[in-house]
């Protein structure tokens, strides 16, 4: 398959000013609307105010935009981005990291907590985690479109030539990415509806981080190396990031375990 699509989507023109909207712009602002519309489905279900979410929502995109950019510029190509302060606010070129997304997140749904009633972190981390999958899936599907995030070369006959870059038939790993997001996705959402009125807080949020960071993990050698300090390493730093996301999920899967055991009545002997 030769893909070469313009990552531009169209141009808003006023005057004689013109603004190009990427497609990787609407997808990312596309999560952001879905993530509302879902999060007001969330609380209308459990009973809470839909008119809640809007300031959620705000924790939220700020913490996984700045979050996300500092992650890049910190652990992708810190050097460039020190000497060259300026180029950390444009975003519109481009660098988002997910490991820096997760770390943002958590921290703005924590300041949101402190301040809403009726909920803690933990209760909104579970939901937060069930409904970030889709997000990466459209996402992903923007960095099919852009030809960024390249799979290594391969011979199968699914390879992906993108021709923007090279005339090399590569794994399209950015839509192995976004299918397994998918399927993540509709994993959490039926243990939401069957199973988390039996757990506690956080073990949804535990199998979120399980699943989404061991597919990274796994589908991190189907990519190129996104970084030049990468070689020779035995893992690449998505993988090495990946490890501590999933054992956090382990610790709180078998925390909201333990918790919900505690729980229960002593059985009789």
């Amino acid at each position: 398959m030769l893909w070469d699509a313009t990552p531009i989507a169209f141009t808003l023109a006023w005057g004689g000013f013109q603004w190009p909207v990427h497609w990787y712009g609407l997808m990312f602002a596309g999560a952001f609307i879905y993530g509302i519309v879902f999060f007001q489905y969330l609380y209308r279900r459990e009973g809470r105010s839909p008119d809640e979410v809007h300031d959620l929502a705000l924790y939220f995109m700020l913490g996984t935009v700045i979050g996300a950019r500092l992650g890049h510029v910190l652990l992708y190509n810190p050097a460039f981005y020190l000497s060259h302060p300026a180029e950390i606010l444009k975003i519109w070129q481009g660098g988002m990291a997910s490991h820096g997304a997760l770390v943002g997140i958590l921290v703005g749904i924590y300041w949101y907590s402190r301040q809403a009633e009726g909920v803690s972190f933990l209760w909104i981390a579970d939901r937060i985690g069930m409904a970030v999958p889709i997000s990466g899936v459209l996402i992903r599907i923007g960095n099919f479109i852009n030809s960024e995030i390249l799979g290594r070369p391969t011979d199968m006959p699914w390879g992906v030539v993108f021709a923007r870059v090279d005339m090399m038939p590569r794994h399209p790993v950015q839509l192995y990415e976004s299918f397994c997001y998918l399927l993540i996705f509709l994993i959490l959402f039926r243990d939401y509806r069957l199973n988390l009125k039996d757990r506690a807080d956080g073990w949804l949020l535990g199998r979120s981080l399980i699943l989404i960071f061991s597919a990274r993990f796994v589908l991190e050698a189907f990519k190129e190396g996104q970084a030049v300090f990468e070689s020779g390493w035995p893992l690449t730093m998505g993988q090495l990031l990946s490890v501590p996301a999933v054992l956090a999920g382990l610790y709180l899967t078998r925390r909201a375990g333990s918790v919900n055991r505690c729980e229960q009545p002593a059985s009789r002997l």
